[in-house]
């Protein structure tokens, strides 16, 4: 895909959320005012306009549609470890300075602030990581309905066992406009779309599933027939695989974790441990561990925020930050936390641009973007042929995670038993159980086939939804629980 032309966010960011009620710098700058009433450590303003849609097809009918609009802006006041927030779906100048009265009163209760006067607003353009074209102008309403049937199409025609083909289309568009008591003012212009097919096969009285899907920030004009055709192989495949499939296992064994998606393992068992508010209050198994070996060598984790087009990317993040590549692990030793300013501020570190809310009507929080492990040296075939028993996981299904302890349960979507260094029968019913920080001590080999995943992930905390992106080379885990169904 090219690289994206640049895209004045902060004009497009104006037309739509400043200028239609008619707001201006000077006025936001006066918000604040009210605002520094009390002295305060930090404030701002965040400013949203969404449009999002979905569809989905079932049986060869459209069975679901939405279409929202959301707009709305919040306003926040920090002092020492406490914030006020307030918010309002209204934007106008009344509705601001209300919000602004509603919060400043923390301050009475805070640390001393340092903020008591009015900033001058400054803005500068993030550089463009993605265009900023509207998916859901992108296509008229008929070709997406259009789009559906061609996937469901696609599925059928691979294999008659398939019985049930559900599709999913879903796009956003999404303006966002930040305003900060140190005079920053940023904007993003942000498209976002997926499309997704569930497959359900029968044979001989037994069912299986199997789905796929993808996405990122562009437009629908990047699902053409070859991606569709490359989905519905995937989810067919998925399916037929699971028919076919054995019992799992169980017990302590080697783990081969396939490139791509499988990296949502380290995005849920050690990504979340290394956000900074979990350190900050010491509840993360990393907590207090900067410069100590908390992995194999060789082991690179890292999140980017600032590659192209990618869903987890923002040009900038919730509070005005640049996203960028921060290296979390480095050779196997802890080297940083995901911050964003608050968090940063109370550790005496810098904000690494992931600060990250669902809307204007939630705080920001420390959270990842795209979470990858960096390639090795193996290659995947190596890898695989130096396991003489073991599992293959080359996709996976739901997880759960503690922080606190980094224990976790994963399920495995498609697994395969690897016998004398091949991939051999299938398997269903694998579950991976174990302790994130204890996980990366086990690393044993490292591919060279770093993956990203399809563009399908979504990210929760505190009740929070976003979207990430995840990826990760074939890696070889050496005794690791796996939970079976094997009798």
């Amino acid at each position: 895909m090219n690289a994206p032309h640049p895209i004045d966010h902060l004009r497009i960011a104006e037309q739509h959320l400043l200028s239609p009620y008619d707001l201006s710098d000077t006025q936001l700058s006066h918000v604040f005012g009210e605002l520094f009433g009390h002295r305060l450590d930090f404030a701002d303003l965040y400013f949203q306009f969404a449009r999002s849609e979905a569809w989905s097809l079932e049986e060869g009918i459209v069975k679901s549609g939405s279409f929202n609009i959301e707009q709305g802006v919040g306003v926040r006041a920090i002092s020492g470890e406490k914030t006020a927030f307030a918010y309002s779906d209204e934007i106008s100048l009344p509705a601001l300075l209300g919000a602004a009265k509603a919060t400043r009163a923390i301050a009475a209760a805070g640390a001393n602030g340092s903020l008591g006067a009015m900033p001058r607003l400054a803005g500068r353009n993030a550089p463009a990581l993605y265009a900023g074209s509207d998916p859901l102008a992108s296509l008229p309403d008929a070709e997406k309905v259009k789009l559906l049937e061609r996937l469901e199409s696609l599925a059928r025609a691979l294999d008659p066992r398939v019985t049930q083909v559900m599709a999913h289309i879903a796009g956003s568009w999404e303006t966002i406009l930040v305003a900060r008591s140190d005079g920053r003012l940023a904007a993003d212009v942000r498209p976002l779309c997926r499309v997704s097919v569930t497959v359900i096969m029968e044979e001989h009285g037994r069912r299986e599933q199997g789905s796929a899907g993808g996405g990122g920030r562009f437009d629908y004009g990047y699902f053409t027939d070859a991606v569709l055709q490359d989905y519905a192989e995937k989810a067919v495949h998925q399916a037929s695989v699971n028919l076919g499939a054995e019992p799992a296992p169980a017990g302590e064994m080697t783990v081969v974790l396939g490139s791509g998606w499988p990296g949502i393992l380290l995005h849920e068992a050690i990504g979340h441990g290394l956000e900074g508010d979990f350190n900050r209050k010491g509840s993360s198994a990393f907590s207090g561990r900067i410069g100590e070996r908390v992995a194999a060598k060789g082991v690179t984790v890292v999140d980017d925020g600032s590659i192209p087009h990618r869903r987890g990317s923002l040009s900038i993040d919730d509070e005005g930050n640049p996203t960028q590549r921060t290296v979390l692990i480095e050779d196997g030793i802890l080297v940083g936390y995901l911050q964003d300013t608050l968090n940063a501020r109370l550790m005496g570190v810098n904000p690494t641009g992931n600060g990250r809310r669902e809307s204007f009507a939630h705080l920001p929080l420390p959270r990842m973007t795209n979470t990858t492990m960096e390639a090795g040296d193996r290659d995947p075939q190596e890898i695989i042929a130096s396991v003489k028993k073991g599992l293959y996981a080359a996709n996976f299904g739901g997880g759960q995670v503690d922080i606190t302890s980094g224990k976790f349960v994963f399920s495995a979507a498609e697994a395969y038993l690897i016998e004398n260094g091949k991939i051999t029968r299938p398997v269903k019913g694998a579950t991976l159980i174990g302790n994130g920080p204890d996980v990366l001590t086990r690393v044993s080999m490292i591919g060279n086939d770093l993956a990203l995943d399809p563009g399908v992930g979504t990210c929760g905390k505190e009740g929070q939804s976003v979207p990430v992106g995840v990826g990760q080379p074939t890696v070889r885990i050496e005794g690791m629980t796996v939970g079976g169904t094997a009798g």
